[in-house]
């Protein structure tokens, strides 16, 4: 990164402390802090910097990850993996997987409908 991460924590926010670390990293990934392939700083770093948990960190990282901006690699650390408008499209794909299931449909039939849309 090109820059420190050092998301500023509210305790006065409502939101939990791991959900506003992840909404700081998305902040710098969006404003080109933090490019696609560059190395975030390791999470044990970014709790005693911030003065909290690992795990909350990881969690936040964990939640992005989820969300494709992140990848997480056992022994290589944590990199960008995306922009925000990545994220935005995982977000709608697991909205889209998860109506389909309600709905009856498998993985297939649903790989199947996009493949006839696109």
């Amino acid at each position: 990164m090109s820059k420190p991460l050092q998301p500023a924590l509210d305790p006065a926010d409502p939101r939990p402390l791991w959900e506003q670390v992840a909404a700081e990293i998305r902040r710098a990934i969006a404003d080109g802090e933090a490019k696609p392939g560059e190395r975030m700083p390791l999470a044990r770093d970014l709790a005693t910097v911030l003065g909290v948990n690992r795990n909350t960190i990881l969690r936040a990282l964990h939640q992005l990850r989820d969300e494709g901006l992140l990848e997480i690699r056992q022994g290589r650390g944590i990199t960008v993996a995306g922009t925000p408008e990545r994220g935005a499209v995982m977000t709608r794909a697991r909205e889209l997987v998860a109506f389909a299931r309600r709905n009856g449909y498998g993985p297939d039939e649903l790989i199947a409908m996009i493949e006839a849309v696109s």
